[in-house]
């Protein structure tokens, strides 16, 4: 046991000096404000803080989100009368990631601003500035009705918070622009078929296996694990890179459930994943907790988490 937690403990090193490395990039400035278009129509609700009628309708708002996922809500909802702004962009993570000058310039022309709303350290950190930059837009709480686990703030990866978050983004569009309501409705009908596709598709495809358990790094899928009665097991905690021991025990509950799979998400480093994935002669398999395109990414992360539940 002692030389393999020291082999652990020299995995573990790798791998932050691995992470160091990727904390200290940054994004090029022409990649860091992402214009989110998407072909799935969608259909989602908001509650308003503040509202701002918008009287020509023939305008194109001005929408600013926090994350990939509720960029594709806002833009299948709002089709031809939004244009989205993403503030984190792909590969970074909400956690972490600061946003550039260029992107204040951006809030600054926004009309409004859709927020998780569920505690995203993004929001939590930056959210008073970005009001600073411009008072005048309205903000879109996509949370409202959605029930919290604890501090967990990625409330999206369950479809059926999707539908609400959905819901709510809808009425946040229609409180601004009442002009549109009926293209709003439309989309917001449209996707909500999309999205209940999604979770009966995620019910076939889960229900019944005698196996409930998977492995991920970092815990973004605890309301995708509530939702369809499974188990995550985390290798992080509480955004901490795991210890020798917290290793072991994940390499000790991988044997005891006959686990197969580590998953990792893209924007963190695979290195502990990896180092459980060889403990236990297993694969690294990637899941994206900040999809551009939600539904056709869940339908991915159900399709591979029912290869560890087999």
């Amino acid at each position: 046991m002692k030389n393999r937690l020291l082999k652990i403990a020299a995995s573990i090193l790798a791998g932050a000096l691995l992470l160091t490395a990727m904390v200290g990039c940054t994004p090029e400035e022409t990649t860091v404000t992402e214009k989110v278009t998407t072909t799935e129509k969608s259909t989602e609700t908001i509650a308003t803080t503040q509202t701002e009628t918008i009287t020509e309708t023939d305008d194109t708002l001005n929408i600013a989100v926090s994350i990939l996922p509720v960029a594709d809500f806002v833009a299948n909802v709002g089709g031809e009368h939004v244009e989205v702004t993403v503030m984190v962009p792909p590969g970074y993570s909400p956690h972490t990631y600061e946003p550039t000058p260029n992107q204040m310039v951006r809030i600054s022309e926004a009309d409004a601003y859709v927020k998780v709303g569920s505690g995203v350290e993004f929001e939590e950190s930056w959210m008073s500035d970005l009001i600073a930059q411009n008072q005048d837009m309205t903000i879109i709480d996509c949370s409202p009705g959605v029930d919290l686990l604890g501090s967990d703030p990625h409330i999206w990866n369950s479809p059926v918070n999707a539908m609400q978050m959905v819901e709510n983004i809808y009425q946040g569009l229609i409180d601004i622009d009442p002009a549109n309501q009926s293209d709003y409705q439309a989309n917001r009908d449209s996707y909500l078929a999309d999205l209940q596709a999604l979770d009966d598709y995620a019910h076939q495809t889960l229900d019944g296996f005698s196996n409930r358990n998977f492995i991920i790094y970092h815990p973004a899928f605890g309301y995708f694990a509530a939702e369809y009665d499974l188990t995550q097991i985390p290798i992080e905690h509480e955004g901490k890179e795991p210890t020798p021991q917290v290793i072991q025990d994940c390499i000790d509950k991988s044997v005891e459930y006959d686990l197969n799979y580590v998953f990792v998400a893209p924007q963190f480093a695979t290195s502990y994943a990896e180092t459980i994935a060889q403990e236990i002669d297993g694969q690294v398999l990637y899941v994206d907790p900040l999809p551009a395109t939600y539904i056709s990414n869940m339908r991915s992360v159900v399709a591979s988490i029912a290869l560890e539940l087999e």
